[in-house]
């Protein structure tokens, strides 16, 4: 077989020679990916190999689903986002913003695991070997492997002697093979390399981990190109400026993609938070005019939060919108219910919100929380103690069930928070501020 490569646009599918910016067939604009393309040595030998099997035809009922084996990670955290743990021939991407500490999370993983073959495309052996040093990886079946070269690296995995437990690549930005003319971290030449190694990770039961970086422009070369090849893909969030980690499964054809694992930045690497339930609250300070506690769902754990206002005259000629871990179109809609439907005058305000710890809160159950929240410090007068609220605001100030509610009103009280305001007490937003402010 003579191997070429040719220009597919992903809109039409035609073919070219070679690059352009423009599909000449539809129009469309930077859609020419880079393929390997397998031909014939032999000019005219276009019959087509019929390999002689024929294909059978099975009833589902009738295939027998054998049960999944997990590969504990050793992290409680990436296992419960694994949904249990790793599957042998699974592939996971972990994707996220450089620095925000996927490597670190995987050579704790490697450190866990029996024996793990680390492939590293950025960093040099000794780099790594510092990082190691410095979290305190000592498991000394760790084999490394230093090169960009997926070829190359396919070729020294297929000779190691002992099956590996897993293989780490780092990242599949950096990869790339000579069948293509593309640069490495181009689309053409992630998506090949991928697949390549899909393919080992398949034929031979071996979990591989491929790290994925996330660009500004939308992750057009990276995650978003592999998240239909993988089989999981999380996803790794969090501010740089904040210890907290969240890695968010969202694709695993080998469990449920509702489940997020919460890890904290340390010296040491990523320690698993097991308990979060109270790891953005601050029980002293939450009894203050402007402050008001809300429980979200994480996957299938309450996690509590304090949201934060503070509403002041404004002194220019357009008051002011600030919102920090909620969406500021969001604020603008609820300020409009407040003003209209509970006769909170805010048109001469300005109003900054905040969810504290970092944290954001896109659950639309907050809505309740964020409108007490700026009531208290427009009133200025504190909501009582043990006081949580939960509830999705409509635009006619009426308040709405969340999913899990019942959940999370059972496990607020389970935490301490006895006075409770949902949908179950409350039907306007009007009554529960009359009621408490």
């Amino acid at each position: 077989m003579i191997k070429s490569s040719i220009f597919v646009c992903q809109q039409c599918g035609n073919e070219f020679s070679k690059w352009f910016g423009k599909c000449t067939a539809c129009g469309a604009w930077n859609s020419l990916v880079e393929t390997a393309k397998f031909t014939n040595a032999k000019k005219g030998n276009a019959k087509k190999i019929n390999s002689g099997q024929k294909l059978e035809i099975q009833k589902l009922t009738d295939i027998k689903a054998d049960k999944m084996q997990r590969i504990t990670t050793g992290i409680s955290e990436l296992d419960r986002a694994l949904g249990g743990g790793m599957v042998t021939g699974q592939v996971i991407l972990i994707a996220g913003e450089p620095g925000i500490g996927k490597s670190t999370l995987l050579l704790q993983v490697a450190n866990s695991l029996q024996s793990t073959v680390y492939v590293s495309g950025e960093e040099s052996a000794n780099q790594v070997a510092i990082r190691a040093k410095r979290l305190g990886i000592n498991n000394k079946s760790i084999q490394f492997l230093e090169s960009t070269d997926v070829d190359e690296i396919l070729q020294t995995l297929s000779t190691v002697s002992n099956k590996p437990s897993a293989v780490i690549v780092d990242s599949i930005q950096t990869m790339s093979t000579n069948d293509l003319t593309g640069l490495a971290g181009s689309v053409g030449q992630v998506r090949e390399c991928a697949f390549r190694l899909l393919k080992f990770a398949k034929v031979n039961n071996i979990p591989l981990i491929l790290v994925g970086h996330v660009t500004k422009e939308g992750t057009v070369a990276g995650p978003a190109v592999l998240a239909h090849i993988v089989d999981t893909v999380l996803w790794f969030e969090g501010d740089k400026q904040s210890n907290l980690r969240l890695l968010r499964c969202v694709k695993n054809r080998f469990g449920a993609t509702d489940e997020v694992g919460i890890f904290s930045m340390e010296d040491k690497g990523l320690v698993s938070l097991d308990n979060p339930e109270k790891l953005f609250l601050e029980q002293d300070k939450t009894n203050v005019a402007g402050s008001v506690v809300s429980i979200l769902m994480e996957g299938t754990r309450s996690i509590l939060i304090e949201i934060q206002s503070l509403v002041v005259p404004t002194k220019m000629a357009f008051p002011r919108r600030v919102a920090q871990g909620i969406d500021s179109k969001r604020l603008e809609m609820l300020l409009a219910v407040l003003f209209r439907r509970a006769n909170v005058p805010l048109y001469d305000m300005d109003v900054f919100v905040n969810v504290a710890g970092g944290i954001k809160a896109q659950d639309p159950s907050v809505d309740l929380a964020i409108c007490l929240s700026i009531a208290s410090s427009f009133f200025d007068k504190p909501p009582p103690k043990k006081f949580l609220a939960v509830g999705e605001l409509g635009l006619s100030g009426e308040i709405r069930a969340v999913s899990f509610q019942e959940k999370r009103i059972k496990d607020s009280r389970r935490l301490g928070f006895s006075d409770i305001a949902s949908s179950s007490s409350f039907k306007y937003l009007p009554q529960v501020i009359h009621n408490y402010f």
